[in-house]
């Protein structure tokens, strides 16, 4: 209405509402509504409206137990089959909007705020992560089951298994064989997974306890939470001699044999200092990055000119590995006067 003021002033009323598509009786209306604005009057009550008990009376009765969790047009039905009546439906929701509880009207919490894991670990066996994958079978939609344990700190993996299918029993069984292998004492162990059928239930959850192993679980539809599984899921499947599909559960079998016995002893992982995951979790850390150190000081002596910075140092693989590190509060700055 502006604009169609203002290109009144200079071409005239009737070519401007034309020209902005806008009716001139419209135009004059507002207009008129713009120099004397009516005063807001309060609307008066209406004579058959319910009086103020009344509608606390309403309120109470939708306050009642029984009928927390009934829609209005439920309670006017009960209230009718037992001989009384209060008001309309329609009145009824006027009377909870205004209370603001046109809702669920008991104050329970819907979406569990779940706590966001922070694992550490600072040596082998303190903390696995695992998951469980799928395989593309022969056919479409068919499928075989990869289950992986991975320890966190030396991304070694301890245990897997390819079965035809999902199941709490495998997952399990693979668990158990694992820690019997790994010599697992209890109280040692923290294993980790997201929040799959086979990672919640309660043969899993009742082995663990029975092993002194803590369980730790993943926040709902959150990968992040457990990123070495996905990783080394990941390192799998972006392999060059990964299949597109698997003729049946021995070729998954052999080709994971394969991929396992690589990953483990032969790839270097940059977060580990190029080491394998063999060197780390075996304890040959050490002697390989000495060996290696020995190598690099050989060839410093032979050409110093090609190493401007210096003594070549290997890098060493951390000493902590963390799933969600704590966030770091920063420091208060000081206040110079």
């Amino acid at each position: 209405m502006s604009a169609a003021k203002d290109l009144g002033g200079r071409v005239g009323v009737a070519p401007a509402c034309r020209a902005l598509g806008v009716a001139r009786s419209t135009f004059y209306r507002r207009r008129a509504a713009q120099r004397c604005p009516r005063p807001q009057q309060p609307r008066p009550r209406p004579p058959r409206a319910l009086s103020d008990p009344e509608r606390q009376n309403v309120l109470d009765v939708f306050h009642e137990e029984r009928f927390v969790d009934l829609a209005p047009r439920e309670v006017y039905a009960t209230l009718l089959d037992e001989g009384r009546y209060l008001c309309s439906p329609r009145t009824m929701y006027r009377i909870l909007a205004d209370a603001c509880e046109v809702r669920e009207r008991r104050n329970q919490l819907r979406h569990p705020n779940h706590a966001r894991p922070e694992l550490l670990a600072t040596g082998v066996n303190q903390l696995w992560s695992w998951d469980i994958t799928k395989l593309k079978g022969p056919v479409k939609w068919t499928y075989y089951h990869l289950y992986v344990l991975l320890d966190v700190f030396s991304r070694y993996v301890v245990g897997w298994t390819v079965a035809a299918r999902e199941s709490a029993a495998i997952a399990k069984h693979l668990i158990e064989e694992t820690c019997a292998k790994q010599e697992i004492e209890q109280g040692q162990l923290v294993v980790h997974a997201d929040r799959g059928t086979a990672m919640t239930s309660k043969p899993v959850a009742m082995l663990l306890a029975d092993l002194g192993v803590t369980k730790s679980h993943s926040r709902p539809y959150t990968s992040t939470d457990n990123p070495f599984s996905e990783s080394q899921f990941r390192t799998l499947k972006y392999r060059p001699d990964f299949p597109e599909r698997f003729g049946a559960i021995q070729d998954a079998r052999a080709h994971c044999r394969t991929f396992f016995d690589w990953y483990n002893r032969h790839h270097r992982h940059t977060s580990l200092g190029l080491l394998t995951p063999e060197n780390v979790h075996l304890g040959q850390a050490d002697a390989v990055l000495a060996a290696r150190q020995v190598v690099l000081d050989v060839a410093q002596r032979a050409h110093p000119e090609r190493f401007t910075r210096g003594r070549p140092v290997q890098p060493s693989p951390p000493t902590e590995v963390w799933i969600n590190p704590p966030a770091v509060e920063p420091e208060p700055e000081e206040v110079t006067q």
